[in-house]
């Protein structure tokens, strides 16, 4: 090779190889200090694109499981309200059989109504009972929440059904005198019960069913977590090694250029420069 004085290529060579060098060093120390492997779209596009739809999967699996979180709160509260129903309509049944006692005089049938009334007002407050705003109970027998349980929201079984419809028979608190209570035969409490632990038994097995979807989103949100892991977050001793090599070629590589801009010395000389 001819030796010349306007070009270096030797210079330029070891030049490029230590910006391509120092390159992979401020690369690797950037996913070190940032923890993921992808720091810019050119790294992994295909990668980035599977993790920004994963992530975003991830998000709705919050979402979701704040949903039920919240339908789940709203069924035990709603259970709290059938107990209390349960606990009054008992109470009435055997007022009602009290008030029908022929051996009581008008003034206990009298003592004994006005509890009963009172009983009867006492479940239309527990009927009104709302939870969020969100009334806990419906005179509309058709009358539902829905609670989507799966983030894909893709099949039918992504919502949960719980029923509103109010649980207890309006024959039971219609009766406004001793006489009308006495009235009424004993089976409209005794059914109005079944209706009630019907409903309490549906209610249960909604809340059920929404801890075993919430139980299903925390396992998916696990395994998202873990998939997105391995396409997004640095392998911090793999690239810890690829560090330790690119600081030894940045360190190799200036060297190089400092001999290479020295091999013009020669020249120099012969210049007598």
């Amino acid at each position: 090779m001819a030796n010349s004085i306007n070009t270096n290529s030797a210079a330029s060579y070891a030049s490029a190889n230590l910006t391509k060098s120092n390159h992979l060093l401020q690369k690797s120390l950037s996913k070190l200090s940032s923890g993921s492997r992808i720091v810019d779209p050119a790294d992994d596009a295909g990668g980035l694109a599977v993790s920004m739809k994963m992530k975003a999967a991830l998000n709705r699996v919050d979402g979701v499981s704040s949903n039920i979180s919240n339908a789940v709160s709203f069924l035990q509260t709603q259970a709290s309200a059938l107990a209390n129903f349960s606990a009054v309509v008992s109470r009435m049944s055997e007022l009602a059989v009290r008030i029908s006692d022929a051996t009581q005089n008008e003034t206990d049938l009298d003592n004994y109504f006005t509890e009963y009334s009172l009983l009867k007002g006492e479940l239309g407050k527990i009927a009104a009972d709302k939870f969020n705003g969100i009334a806990l109970f419906s005179s509309d027998p058709n009358s539902s929440l829905d609670v989507h349980v799966q983030e894909d929201g893709s099949s039918p079984q992504s919502i949960l059904r719980m029923d509103l419809s109010n649980a207890v028979l309006a024959a039971v608190s219609s009766p406004a005198s001793a006489a009308d209570v006495k009235a009424l035969s004993i089976s409209t409490y005794t059914a109005a019960l079944q209706q009630l632990a019907t409903y309490s038994a549906a209610a249960g097995a909604s809340m059920s069913e929404l801890e075993q979807a919430l139980n299903r989103n925390r396992s998916l949100k696990v395994n998202l977590e873990q998939a997105n892991s391995r396409i997004a977050d640095t392998d911090v001793a793999a690239e810890s090694t690829r560090l330790a090599k690119a600081n030894v070629l940045v360190q190799s590589g200036s060297n190089a250029v400092v001999k290479a801009n020295q091999s013009k010395d020669a020249l120099l000389r012969l210049l007598g420069i």
